[in-house]
Formats: structure tokens, C-alpha cells, sequence
């Protein structure tokens, strides 16, 4: 029974309670960090390359599906009823679901047949996840990186070692620091107690909810009366990542660059919070009320984030038209009139003008070819830059 077998690894095998520890944790810590990284990616624009965008999303949802077949294994109460949950979820595909819910459970129900597919599936999935993470890294070597600024870096660039390695190489060692720590003094502090209880098929539990790393997405479910609709929610709110390049209507490249655009990130990223609350609680007021407008505003911040950029937009270029002499932003399109002013002033001695770049760092048209270069042309060319007038 894998119930008896996780406690014999943990209670006779040498160090099994730490390769457990370091097991949960690290699943944990990862998730936590997948979740930054893809906040990160919204907030710069590291949507703009699509193909390392999309290869992202494709790694996400494979590593959920990892971590979902993982947490059914060791058949406590939680992770066996949340398997009845979650696998019976296909049902509500029409005319096939049943089969399909027959064919994964290997019966009519949950059980030790269930079990060993879902052992197979968590075994395999990495070696899936590790191809699709060369992939990954192969479409950021042929685009490149972001930047917080948004802006092409190829006139300026930094050898990945030491610069890259010795920075990286703080954060692991300080995280690995902190992961040792958890392990050594609170190994289970993000496991449900239910989870140290073998499962009992008479049983259920008083509240069945996933791993705090799936709260947000329960949340959503539930918060939906139709049993498809809110499956379709679910899975929409990983998905929704995919068109998130085609929602973006904004000048710029980074969230860095506009004010209420941020305001609006943050709300969206405290509205991730409060779902992954209210999905640890019980079905009742307030937390379906809660869940229902957490859910709307979650779905609801792609296409009004648009909106906030049209705006400000709109506002940048109503003050890049406050005259010479001031400190404006302007766009790039504006920006190719000024050339030839700075040529005419540089001629009469009158010095360096808006546009010029200064024959010492280098000339107006390869710094103009550098701003063109993939993967941050935007078809129309236009960008924005700040002018000083001298």
C-alpha cells in the first residue's frame, strides 16, 4: 500500500524523512518561483517572444500535471479524495466522459489501479518536461532576453560568465539556505494535516482542496454553479497566458513605463492571493461571494490592462506635444524629424540637439538600426525615448 510505504521511508530508511522533506519543499519553492517568473514575464513584456512565451506555458502546465499525479501517491485522505475530484472532472465532457473517466481510473472508481497510472505518469513527465526545457532555452538563445527597460541591449552586452553565473549563483545559494532551514526545523508546514491519514473510502473529508500552489485555480471552479463551466474557467486561467501577446495594444514594451498600468498589475497579483485563500476555505459565505468577484477580476484584468495602455498612451502623446524645450517623451516616428535638425545644429556649432546621439558613442542611423533589430521591432517602428533639450 503506498500509505505504509511513504512511512517505512520515512520512519526506517536512512535520511528517508529528509529526500521526503527536500521533496515537498522543493516542489513547493519551485511553484513559488514559477508563479514570480511568470509575474515577471507580464509585468517586463517577456511576452513579446512568443515562441519562448509559449514553450513557458507549455513547461507550466506540464509541471502542474506533475505536481497533481505527485500529490495523489502517498494515498492519504487529502490526495486520494482530491484524485476523486480532480479525475472525475472529465465526466462533464459530453457523451464520452465517462469512458474517458473509466479508462484513466482503470475501474469505476479511484483505486490501486488509478494509483499505479498515476505513479507512471509522474515518472515519465519530467523526462517530457526536460525536452521542452532545452526547447525553451533554445528559443531564448535565437530572440535573446528582456530587460525591465524594454529596450534592445545588443549595444551593450555583458559575457554570461562571471556576470550572469556569480549573480545567479547568490540567489541558489541563499535559496538552498533557506530550503535547508524549512526542511531541518518545518518540513510539513504547507502539508494538510488530512495528508497523514491513510485514506479511507468510506470517509470524506471535511474540505477537499488541492496544494496551495492550485488554491487560485480551485477557487475559480468553484465559484462557477455549472460543473463544465467552471472546468473550462479552470484550465482558461493557465490557457488565458497563451493570447496574452495578442491582448497587449500598448507603445511600450514594459509595465515599468506605465504608471496605472502597475496599479492595475498589483491588484491582480493581490486578487491571485485572495483566490488561493479563499479556495483553502470551506463552500460558504463570505468565500463564495468573494471567489465569484475575485473570479471575474482575474479574467477581467487582461482585456481592461488594454484599455489602462490606451489611455496612457493617449496621455504620453498628448505631453510629447508640449513644445520644444521641455523634458517630454516622444515617440520614435517623431524622433527621424529631429535628425535633420541635429545635423543643421551640429554644422553651425550650436551643439548636441534632441536626436543626436554624439559622433563619440555612435551614429544616429545604427543607433536607429539597433532600436529595429528583432525581436523588438514592432511592425510600425515606433518607440519612445526620452529628449533632453539642451
Amino acid at each position: 500500500m503506498a500509505f505504509m510505504s511513504v512511512s517505512f521511508i520515512m520512519k526506517e530508511v536512512e535520511m528517508g524523512w529528509a529526500f521526503r522533506g527536500f521533496h515537498i519543499n522543493v516542489a513547493n519553492f519551485m511553484f513559488a518561483c514559477l508563479y514570480i517568473h511568470v509575474c515577471r514575464g507580464l509585468y517586463y513584456g517577456s511576452f513579446r517572444l512568443y515562441k519562448v512565451w509559449l514553450s513557458g506555458v507549455v513547461l507550466l502546465l506540464l509541471v502542474m500535471l506533475t505536481a497533481f499525479t505527485g500529490y495523489v501517491l502517498p494515498w492519504g485522505q487529502m490526495s486520494y479524495w482530491a484524485a476523486q475530484v480532480i479525475s472525475s472532472m472529465v465526466t462533464a465532457i459530453p457523451v464520452v466522459g465517462k469512458d474517458i473517466a473509466i479508462w484513466i481510473w482503470g475501474g469505476y472508481a479511484v483505486g490501486n489501479i488509478t494509483l499505479k497510472r498515476l505513479f507512471s505518469v509522474h515518472f515519465l513527465i519530467p523526462f517530457i518536461i526536460l525536452a521542452v526545457f532545452f526547447l525553451h532555452l533554445n528559443f531564448l538563445h535565437e530572440s535573446g532576453s528582456g530587460n525591465p527597460l524594454g529596450v534592445d541591449t545588443d549595444c551593450c552586452l555583458v559575457r554570461f560568465h562571471s556576470f550572469f553565473t556569480v549573480k545567479d549563483l547568490v540567489g541558489v545559494l541563499g535559496s538552498c539556505g533557506v530550503l535547508c532551514f524549512v526542511v531541518a526545523f518545518h518540513p510539513y508546514m504547507l502539508v494538510d494535516g488530512e495528508n497523514f491519514v491513510a485514506c479511507d473510502y468510506m470517509e470524506t473529508p471535511q474540505s477537499i482542496h488541492p496544494e496551495w500552489y492550485f488554491l487560485f485555480a480551485y477557487a475559480i471552479l468553484r465559484s462557477v454553479p455549472s460543473k463544465a463551466g467552471g472546468i473550462i474557467l479552470m484550465l482558461c486561467s493557465i490557457l488565458v497566458l497563451v493570447v496574452i501577446p495578442e491582448l497587449w495594444v500598448g507603445k511600450m514594451e514594459s509595465l515599468g513605463n506605465y504608471f496605472l498600468c502597475q496599479c492595475v498589475f498589483w491588484l491582480w497579483v493581490g486578487n491571485f492571493c485572495i483566490l488561493t485563500f479563499v479556495g483553502s476555505q470551506g463552500v460558504e459565505e463570505p468565500y463564495i461571494t468573494a471567489g465569484e468577484y475575485g473570479t471575474m477580476f482575474y479574467f477581467g484584468f487582461f482585456p481592461f490592462l488594454g484599455l489602462v495602455q490606451r489611455y496612457e498612451d493617449f496621455l504620453i502623446r498628448s505631453i510629447s506635444k508640449s513644445g520644444p524645450g521641455s523634458d517630454v517623451y516622444v515617440w520614435l516616428d517623431d524622433v527621424l524629424s529631429w535628425d535633420s535638425e541635429a545635423k543643421q545644429a551640429k554644422e553651425e556649432d550650436h551643439g548636441p540637439t534632441r536626436g543626436d546621439f554624439g559622433d563619440e558613442l555612435m551614429s544616429y542611423e545604427e543607433a536607429n538600426n539597433l532600436l529595429a533589430l528583432e525581436p523588438y521591432c514592432w511592425g510600425s517602428g515606433r518607440r519612445f525615448m526620452k529628449a533632453h533639450s539642451k
